[in-house]
């Protein structure tokens, strides 16, 4: 979803805020992406928290391209579905550190993945408060709930 709300949106609206005291979707990409690959790299083996990552900048500046902010998009999803994809059953169980703060595994997924819904939805609800009326929507349009269960629902019978 957060993706699909981005290509909505020009370089220059990924870097909107409507406050002093909000982010910027580029701001929430940056942060995003640095809590993606502190958390993620070497998970099993290192404090959650890296000493080289500078959590305080992420709320500063942007990027120069949306290729750049895609790049960072991209490769902290990366770090975290490569961090995944390599635990055991086993491992669910085993204890890891975020500030030095001892999670089970299965703990600091749970905390992980619902801080990314979190900003997910700043997201997409910034890019549709850019939008407005010309916002492409995600999901289930207004007004078209009906008619939207009923196409799934023949699609589904039809085995598409």
């Amino acid at each position: 979803m957060a993706e699909k709300a981005m290509e909505q949106l020009t370089f220059g609206e990924l870097h909107w805020a409507p406050s002093s005291e909000s982010n910027s979707i580029a701001i929430i990409v940056k942060h995003l992406s640095g809590n993606m690959i502190a958390r993620w790299t070497d998970f099993l083996s290192s404090d959650g928290e890296k000493p080289n990552r500078k959590r305080d900048l992420e709320f500063e500046g942007g990027y120069a391209s949306r290729e750049e902010l895609m790049v960072a998009w991209e490769d902290g999803w990366q770090t975290f579905f490569d961090a995944l994809s390599k635990l055991s059953d086993e491992d669910l169980m085993k204890t890891v550190t975020i500030r030095d703060e001892p999670h089970t595994v299965l703990k600091a997924i749970i905390r992980q993945v619902s801080h990314y819904p979190y900003h997910i939805g700043q997201i997409v609800y910034a890019a549709k408060q850019i939008k407005d009326t010309s916002w492409r929507n995600l999901s289930v349009p207004r007004g078209k709930s009906l008619e939207y269960t009923e196409t799934v629902k023949k699609k589904n019978k039809s085995g598409q």
